[in-house]
């Protein structure tokens, strides 16, 4: 039998494609997305909002109206603020943190109980190389991502015992939305100016230069299929020489972050 396929913020991006492929290879997909009304995707689509609470709860009431059995879930939904950390008020912060963090454990916890109940389950979260090590402007968001980090790493010894996987998804910059769908800081400081420009020429050259989004797909795809899957996964070009330097010579890291930006 194929396995059903829960896949959070699947109306676009990533979410999108990794739908369609597995809807394609033939798995049960139920996608979700916070508007339902004009999309037209080959899979099922349900409205959730993840940083609403009623919104999880009548998803969940909604979901196994849809389906009684669920292998899978994928935490894809979320989005990404920018901004320098001085000039991003605490109200943008807390949002951010309300979707990308509190939003995809409430969900997390949700299902769970189904997955106990099996004896078996797969949790994949959509993390990002930001998860892992630290870039400029990226303050809120590189905190989410470490914080979903730190949460399933733990949650991963928890479950054991239930059969059920917990994986994170650490990817680089692909070509997606996620720029599109960003937010950014309006309160500005003067002495940021010439640094908050340059690090904004450093983030759209990063977005301009970035991979097709495949790689993730394809990544996503093998983690599914892997008997013992691995708790981390970083993918994307130059991953794992970034984080090499990040872990064993930061003084390193720093220089070619500092140099990348000034030299924009």
């Amino acid at each position: 039998m194929s396995k059903t396929i829960l896949i959070t913020g699947a109306s676009s991006g990533f979410g999108l494609l990794l739908a369609t492929k597995l809807h394609q290879e033939g798995y049960k997909v139920i996608g979700t997305s916070r508007n339902i009304e004009k999309l037209k995707v080959p899979f099922k689509l349900l409205a959730l909002d993840i940083s609403d609470e009623n919104s999880i709860k009548e998803f969940t009431n909604q979901l196994f109206e849809t389906t009684n059995k669920l292998d899978v879930l994928i935490n894809n939904a979320g989005y990404m603020h920018i901004g320098l950390a001085e000039e991003t008020p605490i109200e943008q912060s807390k949002k951010q943190f309300d979707t990308n963090f509190w939003g995809t454990i409430n969900l997390t916890n949700a299902i769970i109980p189904i997955f106990r109940k099996q004896k078996s389950g797969q949790i994949i979260t959509v993390s990002s190389m930001m998860g892992l090590i630290g870039l400029p402007a990226k303050s809120i968001y590189t905190a989410s991502k470490h914080a979903l980090e730190g949460y399933f790493k733990s949650l991963r010894f928890e479950l054991h015992q239930f059969n059920i996987k917990v994986s994170m998804l650490e990817p680089m910059w692909f070509k997606t939305n996620l720029g599109n769908h960003s937010s950014s800081s309006n309160e500005g400081i003067n002495d940021y100016d010439l640094y908050r420009t340059a690090t904004a020429a450093y983030i759209q050259k990063s977005i301009e230069d970035a991979e097709q989004p495949d790689v993730v797909v394809n990544k996503i795809r093998q983690i599914l299929k892997a008997k013992q899957p691995m708790f981390r996964n970083p993918v994307g070009k130059m991953a794992n020489m970034i984080l090499f330097l990040n872990n064993h010579a930061y003084g390193m890291f720093e220089s070619a972050i500092h140099k990348s930006v000034k030299n924009i």
